[in-house]
């Protein structure tokens, strides 16, 4: 880069001139792109002190110490310095600090500073892992796992139902399942489960309307009116039709706000109260959110300039003017907490180690709950993403505002805080989508195309940090999905940190596109043959998925090449597991997929991968994507309901009882379900 001045503010500020591609290649940022990222994080490019330090004082943004290492931290000569303990106590700056988050005062040339302080775990190591060399599970959609009890979309109730079965009857120790973040409070509800409105609280269209102990104090005429906004739905639910949120939360809406009515037993207020104490400010502004989005729209960019502001007066006076409404949202997220406390209890009481396994997406909605309550925490402007690579050639832009490095340092993580938290409270453990976002992010600004974006970098040790905090203290397994273009050290140092990486079969290939052989396979990570944003097994093996994106105007190159570099890596696969003695040699791959399922989750067994995933559409057969990067309404993404290779419907009480399905599953299983009876 000629602009010397652009480059040292770019360096300064974390922001990439630079970057290596998914190929190895190094790729220039456009000096327009840099100098529109650093406007973004209120730096002038063309201002020469923004070069120095944008912090007053000896002390960073927030300190962050490893448990029983000694502080690295260079404080001036002469300076005082003492920690305050989050319980209030006083203790010296120095290795024998207490886990948790605290606050450094240093006193230096007269001046008094202060910063947040974390003490993190060096390493986390979760029981579960410690008592099993390896642990197997299952991946689900939630949302397509659907029962004949539910309203049309999978619930809370349809996945302690689909743990009970997963660990009693095949013997598995957790369940991944999609994230369960919050949606919009009035549809229409946005399908991406990636794409929240919240990540700090969940989505009530998860909610088992009849498994809330008020239903079974509503008169018969009251749950006769319930049941009849229910049964439409269940109709629809036994069909391959796409799922349709909007319908259940309108559905489920009007039934909730029947029980929100309903007096409570004395100990389920008591539970109530204790929930909302708990809970606090944050949950008040969520609800608040709600109550405010029903009338001006989901967005705040949209809303009345008064309202944009969460602490303003204004937005204090709408709350108590809507108060019933805020406390309708609240009691809802009650609601969400007690019904995934007993998903995870019943997960536990079927054997599992791990029980339910939470996702957590990357970011937000722009101008969703989480954009207004963590104010400028997030960037405004830029939208995290991702650079081009071998599965999506033209990058990806997710349409979330990133964090700001700086002011999340100086909040001590804090919101990044409450969200671990939330995912880990009734679980065994959580994915953390897109984890080398804790170390850099790919920031498109916005209206530009995605591969016209740089990398904004975060202190890793903050970040990683925060995570491993909230996995000790939940004594939770943490998952990173570190696929795509990855530094060499973002997986040496989550490594270091007991957190696992992620490991798919169709990327496990050398240089040349040579498979790795399972020696070769590395043990920290959840293995699995493919990702939510991939198609199953039975497509991939056809070519059908490179067919779609062909249609949908995806590919960069001629539909022929692409074909054959898919077929390539096909045959290469099977030659493997046929050498391997995993798969008859005249399998054919396209007319016999269930046994290269069979094939490659015996691969996935012979790795040294601490953690296995198998992914319940294979289980079953099913063909069609859950979601196909690079579209939003071309294709109907996270609306596929589970089906078979028929395309037939699969209910989760159905799973064990169709013989054909149990034939499948027993055969696409084949060790790991030993239990299955």
């Amino acid at each position: 880069m000629r602009d010397v001045q652009l480059a040292r503010v770019a360096e300064q500020h974390g922001v990439a001139t630079a970057y290596e591609d998914w190929r190895g290649r190094r790729v220039a940022v456009a000096p327009d792109t840099i100098r529109h990222v650093l406007r973004a994080l209120g730096v002038d490019p063309q201002d020469r002190d923004a070069v120095s330090a944008p912090r007053p004082g000896p002390l960073p943004p927030a300190v962050v110490v490893r448990e029983g290492k000694a502080p690295d931290l260079v404080l001036p000569e002469g300076a005082r310095s003492t920690v305050e303990t989050a319980d209030g106590s006083l203790l010296p700056f120095d290795p024998g600090l207490p886990l948790g988050v605290h606050t450094l005062h240093v006193g230096a040339g007269g001046a008094e500073y202060d910063a947040p302080l974390l003490v993190v775990p060096d390493r986390i190591e979760p029981t579960a892992l410690g008592r099993r060399p390896r642990v197997w599970g299952l991946t689900a959609q939630v949302y397509s796992v659907r029962s004949r009890a539910s309203w049309g979309t999978g619930d809370l109730r349809d996945l302690a139902d689909l743990s009970d079965w997963g660990g009693r009857d095949l013997g598995a120790d957790f369940v991944l399942v999609n994230p369960v973040h919050a949606t919009e409070p009035v549809p229409p509800l946005e399908p991406s489960p990636y794409l929240p409105v919240s990540r700090r609280y969940s989505s009530p269209l998860y909610i088992r309307v009849e498994d809330i102990p008020e239903y079974a104090r509503l008169d018969p005429a009251q749950r006769e009116g319930i049941q009849r906004l229910a049964r439409p739905l269940r109709e629809r639910g036994r069909t391959a039709d796409l799922l349709d949120r909007d319908a259940v939360w309108e559905a489920k809406r009007a039934a909730l706000e029947v029980l929100f009515q309903v007096p409570r037993a004395p100990g389920r207020e008591a539970a109530l109260r204790t929930y909302l104490e708990r809970e606090g400010q944050p949950l008040v502004e969520f609800a608040t959110w709600c109550a405010l989005a029903e009338e001006h729209g989901g967005d705040i960019r949209s809303w009345p300039a008064h309202l944009r502001d969460v602490g303003s007066q204004a937005v204090g006076e709408e709350a108590l003017h809507r108060w019933p409404t805020v406390e309708f949202h609240r009691w809802l997220q009650w609601v969400l907490d007690e019904q995934e406390a007993q998903a995870q209890s019943t997960a536990l009481a079927a054997g599992m180690g791990l029980g339910i396994v939470h996702d957590l997406a990357i970011g937000v909605q722009a101008g969703g709950a989480d954009a207004w309550t963590c104010g400028d925490a997030l960037v405004p402007g830029l939208h995290a993403g991702a650079p081009p690579d071998e599965f999506n050639r033209q990058g990806q832009d997710w349409g979330q505002p990133p964090w700001h490095p700086r002011r999340l340092a100086e909040l001590g993580y804090a919101p990044l805080r409450q969200i671990m938290g939330h995912a880990l409270r009734n679980a065994g453990g959580a994915r953390v989508d897109h984890v080398m976002g804790m170390f850099r992010m790919w920031c498109v600004p916005e209206g530009a195309p995605p591969s016209e974006g740089t990398y904004v970098r975060y202190d890793h040790e903050g970040t990683v940090g925060t995570l491993a905090l909230a996995a000790h203290t939940a004594d939770a397994v943490l998952v990173g999905e570190d696929l795509g273009t990855v530094e060499p050290r973002v997986r040496d140092h989550l490594a270091d940190r007991g957190i696992l990486g992620t490991s798919v079969l169709w990327f496990e290939q050398d240089s040349e596109g040579v498979p790795r052989r399972p020696q070769e396979w590395r043990a920290d990570c959840l293995a699995t043959v493919a990702t939510h944003d991939l198609p199953p097994v039975a497509s991939f093996l056809s070519g059908e998925h490179i067919e779609l994106r062909d249609r949908l105007g995806l590919l960069g190159r001629p539909l022929e090449e692409e074909l054959a570099e898919s077929e390539e890596r096909v045959e290469r696969w099977r030659s493997l597991l046929v050498e391997m003695g995993l798969l008859a040699a005249d399998v054919d791959p396209v007319a016999d997929p269930a046994s290269v399922a069979a094939a490659m989750h015996a691969f996935l067994s012979a790795t040294p991968a601490r953690m296995l995933g198998v992914a319940l559409t294979d289980m079953v057969g099913e063909r069609r994507m859950q979601n196909q990067p690079g579209t939003s309404t071309e294709y109907p993404n996270w609306r596929i309901p589970l089906t078979n290779g028929e395309g037939e419907p699969v209910l989760v009480d159905e799973l064990l009882a169709d013989p054909r399905t149990v034939a499948r599953i027993r055969r696409t299983l084949g060790p790991l379900g030993g239990g299955l009876r």
